[in-house]
């Protein structure tokens, strides 16, 4: 038996799953008295203890359990109807209890029989009528018509064109390469760090920057303001579109002029 393992423990009744119903069936116990909560939780405890969980045992105590709670709750309440489904369901686990009994009885003498003589020798091999057999017109040619017929109809599969990404640098490190070029020089102009330092070369005339250019330059920029934010560098223009000067905040340097 699946559930041989389980054992039920109440006030009333300690024993095998097979055996309370048993004696639900022959009427020697009465349902009113075996609480099902604690059936249920007992074999919630018996499941964790184990390594697998049985799944086929488990569907079997469900479908045992939820039939004796529908018997529980027809004791309980008389006037309770019940649908076509369910008295078949109780009818259906009242047969089932009759064969297992039968069965249970006859496995005692399968068992004291069992392995004292051979009972069962193979015969010759017998032709078997085969159940299928396909239609004369079915043949290797026209299988192979068929598939490339179907082959034929499948839509054509479009290849995605691949796209190249290519890495843009980021803010964090355009705003650690700027604070080094400045810290380094003291003094430096942003067409000097976008032409070198920044990745980005300084636009030539008549040429149209690249898009990869573009966006280093606008980092760049980024990165310039948020360190003059930061009091870290100093910026000035003197008109505009003209270059952007960067100075270092740490360390002034005097202006004396051009000579």
């Amino acid at each position: 038996m699946a559930h041989q393992n389980f054992i039920i423990k109440t006030g009333v009744f300690e024993g095998p799953l097979d055996l309370l119903l048993a004696l639900i069936e022959k009427r020697k116990l009465f349902i009113s008295d075996i609480s099902l909560a604690k059936v249920a939780d007992d074999y919630i405890a018996y499941l964790e203890g184990m390594k697998e969980f049985p799944i086929g045992t488990t569907a079997h105590f469900l479908l045992i359990a939820s039939t004796l709670l529908l018997i529980k709750s027809k004791s309980l309440l008389p006037s309770l109807e019940l649908s076509e489904e369910e008295e078949s369901g109780i009818s259906d686990l009242e047969a089932r209890l009759r064969l297992y009994k039968r069965f249970r009885s006859l496995s005692v003498h399968v068992a004291a029989l069992f392995g004292r003589e051979r009972i069962y020798s193979r015969d010759r091999e017998r032709f078997i009528q085969p159940i299928f057999s396909p239609h004369p017109q079915i043949s290797p040619a026209n299988i192979v018509a068929a598939a490339h017929s179907v082959l034929a109809d499948l839509p054509l599969v479009e290849e995605i064109p691949k796209a190249l990404v290519s890495k843009i640098v980021s803010l964090e490190e355009m705003i650690v390469k700027l604070t080094k070029r400045v810290k380094a020089s003291l003094k430096l102009s942003f067409a000097e760090f976008t032409a070198s330092g920044g990745r980005a070369p300084a636009r030539r005339a008549g040429k149209r920057l690249a898009r990869d250019e573009k966006l280093n330059i606008i980092v760049s920029f980024l990165a310039l303001l948020e360190l003059v934010k930061r009091g870290v560098v100093e910026a000035q223009q003197r008109e505009p579109r003209e270059d952007i000067h960067i100075e270092s905040q740490d360390v002034g340097v005097p202006n004396y002029g051009q000579i």
